[in-house]
């Protein structure tokens, strides 16, 4: 997923996928606690896919704000 894509996204849309990401994050958590989670590189991509949906959050709320 890049920005782009997220930029085109409404704020509703945003949300649920950020959603649908932690609670992504928090089962691999348990997968990696309990030694069962295979592909290690997955929550290193799902914690940046979060980072990159509050940044563009961010963006389109500080732009509605200006306008």
């Amino acid at each position: 997923m890049n920005a782009q894509e997220l930029k085109a996204k409404t704020p509703d849309q945003l949300r649920d996928e950020l959603t649908a990401l932690k609670k992504e994050a928090f089962n691999l958590r348990f997968q990696q606690a309990t030694s069962q989670l295979e592909n290690t590189a997955r929550m290193r991509k799902v914690r940046r896919d979060v980072a990159r949906i509050k940044t563009v959050l961010n963006q389109k709320a500080a732009e509605a704000a200006a306008n």
